[in-house]
């Protein structure tokens, strides 16, 4: 068997050791596998009929060449939002443009199976979060075999309870928002921290909920700008070191407002999210006068090593995903359920979006976590 492995999306700690995983698990059990360069892209821009162009989007994964890549975070496969369903006409190969009819975007799924044949793969391992894997949806409609892996920091990928990335994310906003402390209650001001999250606002709360901060916004409830402003300054006032401490998805829209977004869209639809934080303290500002930190993590969360729980599930995942190419059980996603490693049809990810449930474990009306009870609750309180 000759399996071909890709991340795609935006990386996370735990990729690098869930392929080395993947790639000593195939090995052992006398297979071949192959790395795709920059995630979809790496399918989209190979030239099958160029050697150099094959060599310049994959590379033979061998022990060696995984060797000591689980010591760092990221992807040493690179990644990218490529979908080769819908390709801009600025982002089409040059040896394919004399396939393009009109203004894009362009469908070059048939390209993709070509490489795919050309290359000799006889299953897809795709990692990735809801993006990525509706592509690995489509190859599979198409035919190609594929058992994909989750990962994503919003956990938002429906079917599993758990991705890659998701415990180190919310580890380090925890760490951050402890070590911003020290500063805003120096200046007695509001830090207002904002942290991943475009649909789901699970990594906010959990976070907000482990670093024990005064509100939490989330993507999933719409907020008033004066209801949030008068809770945070009695926050403030109640505080002996006199400041208060907010986190925000990124995904946050004010009622009535949409979503802070900037710059085109990518292969996905998704135009760059970021920037409610900011405008939130700048309203809070306006309204009393206060002294505003405002700290975006961005890609601070998503960089460095996985911590232990990310490690564990990585490797974890990539072992079940290799098990089930090997015996032939195909077309499924690995998946967490209940705290039980599982698979589920790769399908169920194109039903639905993991979303926080508000009536269990927000307080709409206060802007913060609600746990009273957690009997019977899974771990990570989706």
């Amino acid at each position: 068997m000759r399996a071909a492995i890709l991340t795609g999306g935006g990386d996370v700690p735990g990729l690098n050791p869930c392929i080395k995983a993947a790639v000593n698990r195939m090995i052992d059990e006398g297979h071949e596998v192959i790395g795709i360069r920059r995630g979809w892209g790496g399918l989209l821009n190979c030239n099958p009929d160029d050697p150099d162009s094959i060599a310049a989007n994959t590379m033979l994964l061998d022990r060696r060449a995984v060797r000591t890549v689980d010591r760092t975070g990221g992807t040493f496969l690179h990644t990218s939002r490529t979908k080769p369903s819908h390709v801009s006409s600025d982002d089409v190969p040059t040896f394919l443009a004399n396939q393009t009819v009109g203004d894009g975007p362009f469908d070059f799924t048939p390209h993709v199976l070509q490489v795919l044949d050309a290359l000799h793969i006889d299953v897809l391992l795709p990692i990735g979060g809801d993006d990525t894997l509706s592509y690995g949806l489509r190859m599979h409609e198409e035919g190609v075999p594929v058992v994909a892996i989750p990962k994503t920091m919003d956990n938002d990928v429906h079917g599993t309870d758990y991705c890659i990335g998701f415990s180190t994310a919310v580890t380090r906003g925890v760490q951050f928002i402890h070590s911003l402390r020290t500063s805003t209650g120096s200046h007695e001001r509001i830090a207002i921290v904002e942290l991943f999250g475009r649909y789901s606002g699970e990594t906010s709360l959990i976070t907000a909920y482990l670093a024990g901060v005064d509100r939490a916004i989330i993507s999933e409830v719409p907020y008033d700008i004066d209801r949030l402003t008068d809770l945070v300054m009695v926050d403030k006032a109640a505080n002996p070191s006199n400041y208060a401490m907010i986190t925000i998805s990124e995904g946050s829209t004010l009622i009535g407002g949409e979503m802070s977004l900037t710059g085109d869209a990518d292969a996905y639809g998704h135009r760059k999210l970021g920037g409610i934080g900011k405008l939130t303290g700048d309203l809070i500002k306006d309204r009393t006068g206060e002294g505003i930190v405002f700290q975006e993590l961005a890609y601070l969360a998503r960089s460095g090593n996985p911590d232990s729980l990310d490690l564990m599930v990585g490797m974890n995942y990539a072992i079940m995903a290799v098990d089930l190419a090997i015996e032939g059980t195909l077309g499924r996603m690995v998946a967490l359920r209940s705290g039980t490693y599982t698979n589920v049809p790769i399908s169920i990810t194109g039903e639905n979006v993991r979303r926080v449930d508000i009536n269990e474990l927000y307080d709409s009306e206060n802007y913060r976590p609600k746990l009273r009870h957690v009997a019977g609750k899974p771990m990570f309180l989706y």
